[in-house]
């Protein structure tokens, strides 16, 4: 009797967390945080790269639950917008520096610490996404439907367009030399801060 009483609330509850998995991971396919994965998976490690986009993408998630689409009201636009070009503009500026090192620096180079680009991928999406429209989304969604669900799908969502984009990632590194993804990796950053810097509201 328990049993088939909780079955509508599990049915509700799965198909809440399928439809809100949907419309998400259809959103983020393409978006500039699965690029970003991607980008910073084909110069550093995949796994640190992954995790710090889970928890960005976690915490965010939680906010966007917890407080709804007012959540990208804590700070004004255009101080927003500026936080994410910088950020964006100094990756890009460190790229193409090291794209500029010649052959046996690179070799001779300490490889980043998984604990340093795990910060540095968490840093990257958590700024770019605070108010984002998947962020927008799943406030939405949580304000119409029951939050534990949204939260799930929209994880879920998220966590795997990061990792197909941590994937494709790795792949490009097998196929591509480092210096001329650094450069594009560079090309590719400095594009995102000048977009977002079009997004000021004068």
């Amino acid at each position: 009797m328990t049993s088939a009483l909780a079955a509508p609330d599990s049915v509700s509850f799965l198909t809440t967390t399928a439809t809100t998995f949907a419309l998400i991971f259809l959103a983020e396919i393409g978006d500039k945080t699965q690029l970003v994965c991607m980008t910073l998976a084909a110069r550093h490690r995949g796994w640190p790269v992954f995790l710090g986009a889970s928890l960005a993408f976690l915490l965010l998630n939680v906010l966007a639950v917890a407080f709804g689409a007012a959540l990208a009201q804590w700070l004004p636009a255009n101080v927003m917008i500026l936080i994410v070009a910088g950020l964006f503009a100094l990756f890009g500026i460190q790229s193409l520096r090291a794209s500029g090192d010649d052959e046996e620096e690179d070799e001779n180079a300490e490889p980043k610490s998984g604990s340093s680009i795990l910060i540095t991928t968490f840093m990257l999406i958590f700024v770019a996404e605070l108010g984002d429209k998947t962020q927008i989304a799943v406030a939405s969604l949580a304000g119409t439907a029951p939050p534990i669900p949204v939260w799930v799908g929209g994880t879920l969502a998220l966590v795997l367009s990061a990792g197909l984009g941590v994937v494709a990632g790795r792949k490009l590194l097998a196929r591509v030399p480092l210096r001329l993804l650094n450069k594009i990796s560079g090309i590719f950053f400095l594009s995102l801060a000048v977009l977002a810097l079009t997004r000021l509201q004068w």
